[in-house]
């Protein structure tokens, strides 16, 4: 499959905006494994291979467990996930598939364990992440044999 636009090449301030939100992110008080699962869980639903690829080596190399990443698709019937990680994962998946919007319930949750702060940092993540994976997935980005 071949690739198409180099945005990089081709836009690279447009680009290097993108990549200043995602330092912020690497370096807001976000813990790395709520980070990993936001990253991995959207791309999951957007299916770009490109992001999938990289995040799930990236959270391996973290520390995360197979299990886990291998679960991720179906948090809700595991009891693999902590509550705070389930209310990060619910909301990953309503902002992803923002066309049905956030419900109250899942932001209600989402306050209620997470202080504003880390809410806000963790939305951030969450509207990152899908705006690098419309990258990958538009421009057909291929992870590494």
């Amino acid at each position: 499959m071949k690739s198409r636009i180099e945005i990089p090449k081709v836009e690279p301030e447009a680009y290097k905006a993108l990549a200043t939100l995602s330092a912020y992110i690497e370096h807001s008080d976000l813990t790395k494994t709520h980070k990993e699962l936001i990253k991995i869980r959207a791309s999951q639903i957007n299916g770009c291979a490109y992001c999938i690829d990289m995040h799930t080596k990236d959270a391996r190399k973290a520390g995360e467990t197979e299990q886990r990443i291998y679960a991720l698709n179906a948090w809700r019937d595991t009891p693999f996930f902590t509550e705070e990680e389930r209310v990060i994962l619910a909301l990953t998946e309503e902002v992803t598939l923002i066309q049905n919007h956030v419900s109250d319930k899942t932001y209600e949750a989402a306050a209620a364990i997470l202080d504003e702060k880390y809410l806000a940092q963790v939305i951030m993540a969450i509207i990152t992440i899908n705006a690098w994976n419309r990258i990958g997935i538009t421009t057909k980005m291929q992870p590494a044999l």
